[in-house]
């Protein structure tokens, strides 16, 4: 049985940016807890970057492989431009969906 302090000390670590880790990759903008192997600690610096780098390819500024190109260069940890992809798309839906329109790609069709 759980005793209530470890609960309390989890929900803690929780209100802190913690998150849970539910697979072996370690998302982009955290790292191992020393303390505890189910929780992830978020390294602030990253996620600032990261978020810079969304807003960037959302606004259709820069490329996708050049945001990971920059944060490559502003973290030193590298994230993969279909890592970026699949974030980004999480976060603020399909491009399609973003921007209301259809591609005008001949792969598309």
């Amino acid at each position: 049985m759980l005793s209530m302090d470890y609960i309390k000390e989890r929900k803690d670590k929780l209100k802190e940016g913690y998150i849970k880790r539910n697979t072996s990759t370690i998302p982009f903008g955290y790292q191992m807890d020393n303390e505890s192997s189910t929780f992830l600690k978020p390294v602030e610096l990253e996620l600032e970057a990261l978020q810079i780098a969304e807003n960037m390819v959302v606004n259709e500024e820069v490329s996708l492989q050049a945001a990971c190109d920059w944060l490559e260069y502003k973290t030193d940890r590298r994230i993969s431009a279909p890592g970026l992809k699949k974030h980004i798309d999480k976060k603020y839906g399909l491009r399609s969906e973003r921007l209301g329109i259809t591609s005008t790609s001949l792969l598309a069709r």
